[in-house]
Parts: C-alpha cells; sequence; structure tokens
C-alpha cells in the first residue's frame, strides 16, 4: 500500500512524514510526499530534526505530485486548514484524509522557538502514524468506509 503524504510546498511536513512512515513502515507499506506547488528543497530543519532522531534522512527531496514514483492508496493532506492554509486536493481515486499540523517552516521567534516549532509538528506526526501502524491494517485494507472513519479519528490525535 502507497500513501502519500500532501501539502503545498513538499519542505517540511509532508516530508517528516513520509520519513516517519517509512521508518516506521511494516513490509508492504511505503510513503511518499509532495506538494502541489513544492519549494524545491527540504527545509534543513526537517533533515536535522530527523537526523537527531536517528530516522534517515537522506535522499528527501521537495517535489511535485506530478512526479510521483508510484499511484497512492491513500492520501493524507498536512496542510493546517484551521490556519487558513489551503490543503492541495489529489484528484486520483484514493482515500483521502486530513492531518492537518502547523507549519513549522512559519515559525518564528528565537532558534529554540523554531526549534520547537518543528519538533511539536515531528511529534504529532509521529503520534498519529504510531496509531495508524496500532490499526489492524490488514482488516482494514478491505474496509475502506472503517479505515476511512480510523484514519479521520487519527487526526485528532495531537501528541
Amino acid at each position: 500500500m502507497n500513501v502519500l503524504f500532501l501539502c503545498t510546498g513538499n519542505s517540511c511536513r509532508s516530508i517528516l512524514g513520509e520519513a516517519v512512515f517509512n521508518h516506521l513502515a511494516p513490509p508492504g507499506w511505503r510513503a511518499m510526499s509532495a506538494g502541489s506547488q513544492p519549494t524545491g528543497q527540504v527545509h534543513p530543519r526537517s533533515l536535522a530534526l530527523l537526523a537527531r532522531e536517528g530516522i534517515a534522512a537522506d535522499g528527501y527531496a521537495s517535489k511535485s505530485w506530478d512526479n510521483l514514483p508510484a499511484t497512492p492508496d491513500i492520501v493524507i493532506t498536512v496542510c493546517a486548514s484551521a490556519a487558513g492554509e489551503t490543503c492541495p486536493a489529489y484528484l486520483g481515486p484514493v482515500l483521502r484524509t486530513h492531518w492537518g499540523v502547523e507549519d513549522p517552516a512559519h515559525a518564528t521567534g528565537s532558534d529554540a522557538d523554531i526549534d520547537a516549532a518543528f519538533h511539536k509538528a515531528y511529534k504529532i506526526l509521529r503520534a498519529r502514524i504510531e496509531a495508524f501502524f496500532a490499526l489492524p491494517l490488514e482488516t482494514l485494507r478491505s474496509d475502506k468506509v472503517a479505515l476511512k472513519a480510523a484514519l479521520d479519528h487519527i487526526a485528532t490525535i495531537n501528541a
């Protein structure tokens, strides 16, 4: 099963989601990430955070959803719609859910404040991904309605 973490810029949250998902994924599950308007580079703080957490950060790049290596089965948007961000809508026939997370790239303040914003986004995404992998995935693969409900419920987890 292929999972796409999707946002606008594909530089922070969707990259963190992709990396954490692939780090924790059992065989048969794979994540990718993309943006509707990619920035063209992964935010350096995202890469530094992944390295601190012991998650391989090599090979991640900000890329367009026009260049996906596989067709997703599930699309998880991570834009923070409550903050007025418009999430892109993936137009393929896939299961969609929205896991809004504040964009740490817009954090201001001291280096410690900005690092804290990145860590908060990481913690939320990691908690949600761990909840995802705790689901009875083999059962839910064949019950898209139940899987959608479970994914939507996971969106309420805020670490």
